[in-house]
């Protein structure tokens, strides 16, 4: 394998399990060096309520280490943290991981981002009330005016049109231009980050039935359709609208390489039903890969050393391969 440059996860909500997951992680299993993002004495002492006690080295740029032990960015916390207590006075702290990833992504620093699970309430609370999750402030933080959020994970590549809206508003948030945009970004990554030559894309109606004919609704017939027609023009690859619910059978997956979900909820409980703890949340039209864990901080779990490692395994596995493949094509 070619040396690639640090692999940075981002550890994420320190009440949470993510520091525990990070910090357990094999090294030796990923063939890639490997730095976490957190508080030392964090991870140190979250590994050890697990019944662990991973090498851990200090980071500094430019560093080479041994492939058996994992790299560590010191952020102190800015308050004692505890499993499964959130406290407010850590939510900049949170932030401040991402900042540092992103930035170093940016740089050259590191070939990719993974992100650990964090708490968009404790943010809000704490006084970022515009804060809606990972991938919107990705999106605001390297200045990015669309980014596309994708699943993987069972066998699919799940897209969404629209991310975290209360369900009354995603209507009004697909428009010619914002659905435009969304498949010109899952095109073209799907192309140049999974080297699919002519990626096929299969795209979901918004109403039951795909609107069955304008009776159940007319943004298939307004929007949807007009848009999908338009972009198959510039010599895009889309199968569609599809009514929701049969569009996540084997035979209908079978005739493409990704899905484009309108909403959040309506193509995501078919992916987590096939991959929960497997499935990787992929950022796509960011300047910088970045994939993250498909499941929550589980604040019950924290410090027990029960927390399913599944998906940030996957997650890793994914940000190299993609970071390889940047490498090569770069």
């Amino acid at each position: 394998m070619s040396r690639l440059r640090p692999i940075a996860l981002s550890s994420g909500e320190p009440a949470g399990i993510g520091p525990e997951l990070c910090a357990l992680l094999d090294p030796t299993r990923f063939g890639a060096p490997l730095l976490l993002l957190g508080d030392r004495d964090l991870l140190q002492q979250r590994a050890a309520a697990c019944g662990a006690a991973p090498r851990l080295i200090d980071y500094t740029p430019g560093l080479v280490w041994p492939a058996d032990q994992l790299a560590v960015l010191h952020c102190p916390l800015a308050a004692p943290s505890h499993p499964g207590r959130l406290d407010h006075a850590n939510a900049g702290y949170v932030l401040g991981l991402l900042d540092r990833a992103i930035d170093g992504c940016l740089s050259g620093e590191f070939s990719a981002l993974v992100t650990a699970p964090l708490h968009k309430g404790v943010i809000v609370e704490a006084g970022h009330p515009d804060f809606t999750g990972h991938t919107e402030y990705l999106a605001a933080r390297t200045h990015t005016e669309q980014v596309v959020m994708m699943l993987v994970g069972g066998g699919m590549r799940v897209a969404l049109a629209t991310t975290h809206l209360p369900l009354r508003e995603v209507a009004d948030a697909i428009t010619p231009a914002s659905l435009s945009r969304t498949l010109r970004i899952l095109d073209a990554d799907l192309r140049q980050k999974f080297g699919l030559a002519r990626p096929r894309i299969l795209v979901a109606g918004l109403n039951p039935h795909a609107g069955e004919g304008g009776h159940l609704g007319r943004e298939e017939i307004d929007i949807i359709e007009p848009t999908l027609a338009a972009l198959r023009a510039e010599g895009l690859e889309l199968i569609g609208p599809l009514p929701a619910d049969t569009l996540f059978n084997p035979a209908q997956l079978a005739r493409g390489d990704a899905v484009l979900a309108m909403y959040h909820d309506q193509g995501l409980p078919v992916l987590k039903h096939a991959s929960f703890g497997q499935g990787v949340n992929l950022t796509l039209g960011l300047p910088m890969i970045r994939t993250s864990v498909d499941h929550g901080t589980a604040l019950d779990l924290a410090g027990s050393g029960k927390a399913d490692p599944g998906s940030l395994h996957k997650a890793v596995e994914l940000a190299i391969e993609l970071a390889l493949s940047h490498q090569k094509n770069a």
